[in-house]
């Protein structure tokens, strides 16, 4: 953390007062300013909550309350969005989403999520829905509802029936976020595009593609989107690398309000989410190195990448999938193989 704090003392004739200026500062700031050298915080780590069956979308309400998508186990449809209160308590809210198990042994079901007001965004990847739950209706204690009872909205048929020119025939609605106007935009990573969906009329269409990474001699790799955050200005969107999941290959593409792409960092390695920080810059997940083998465990990070290079704010973490900011310097991590939520203050 650098300091770039200003001085500005009004009403105050310095040359008047009759105390070193650095004893001065001492007294109104603490010490701190009469250190030679000023070392920035640790980041704290502190368990959330565990137990929990393939997290991976995080969310936060105005209460300090934690809402989580978990995958479920792949082996039956036990997919659910659970409400975490600020003290570690688990609660289950919506139970019986689908959940499935891929041949490489991945689970599929509940991806990320969004609040807008009190109206919770759900994507689904494998059933291609949008769902919708108001948080309002729900107080801890409550028995949950069943994913059966959810309003839904099918987008999934949309984007397979759509001719892309780079087409993978698939589609996976995998995380969102809230642009101009209120409309969503929902990155996909089956199709690698990112949709569009109008808050007024609810109405589809493709915003932008993501374009393949050229690895340089090797291969052209999937740059599949992961996360996606809007900065006001632009949207901001992560990617995890396809097979063989290079280092420092991938990158964060930024989109205009026109959907036109350019490369906002690139060095990174296979991100897993995107948020931005309180002074507005991205904060991103790396999930890990690929050895060849497998994914070398508590190789993860959080690194922020602004447009002048990326800083590793905190590394050694065993495979984060999602982030999310709470306050200042809170961030919320969900790791799915270790079925757990970290809170971490940075």
């Amino acid at each position: 953390m650098k300091s770039n704090c200003q001085l500005t003392f009004v009403g105050i004739r310095l040359r008047r007062l009759r105390v070193p200026f650095c004893l001065l500062l001492s007294i109104l700031f603490g010490n701190l300013a009469c250190q030679d050298h000023w070392e920035p915080p640790q980041p704290q780590i502190t368990p959330f909550a565990s137990g929990l069956v393939a997290p991976l979308g995080v969310e936060t309400d105005a209460k300090g309350q934690v809402w989580v998508t978990q995958a479920g186990s792949g082996t039956a449809n036990d997919g659910q969005l659970s409400m975490i209160t600020p003290q570690g308590q688990v609660y289950p809210v919506v139970t019986g989403f689908t959940s499935q198990v891929s041949p490489e042994g991945a689970v599929f079901g509940l991806n990320h999520l969004l609040l807008q007001g009190t109206t919770l965004y759900l994507l689904h990847g494998v059933e291609g829905r949008l769902y919708t739950f108001d948080i309002a209706s729900f107080q801890p204690g409550d028995s949950p509802q069943t994913a059966p009872s959810l309003a839904y909205e099918d987008i999934g048929t949309f984007v397979k029936n759509y001719a892309f020119a780079n087409d993978t025939d698939a589609s996976d609605l995998f995380n969102l976020t809230t642009g101009p106007g209120g409309d969503l935009f929902i990155v996909d990573a089956g199709a690698n595009a990112i949709i569009r969906r109008q808050a007024t009329t609810k109405a589809l269409s493709v915003f932008a593609t993501i374009p393949p990474i050229i690895n340089a001699g090797v291969d052209t790799l999937e740059a599949v989107p992961t996360g996606i955050v809007f900065d006001g200005q632009k949207f901001l969107v992560s990617n995890f690398t396809g097979y063989p999941y290079p280092s420092q290959k991938a990158m964060i593409y930024q989109f205009d309000l026109q959907g036109h792409e350019s490369t906002y960092q690139t060095g990174l390695t296979t991100l897993t989410d995107i948020e931005l920080d309180a002074n507005g810059q991205a904060v991103v997940l790396e999930y890990g190195t690929w050895t060849g083998q497998g994914f070398a465990d508590n190789s993860g990070a959080i690194v922020r990448s602004t447009a002048q290079g990326n800083t590793s704010l905190l590394s050694n973490l065993n495979f984060p999938n999602s982030i999310k900011r709470s306050g200042a310097n809170t961030y919320y991590i969900a790791r799915t193989f270790d079925g757990t939520i970290q809170k971490i203050t940075l």
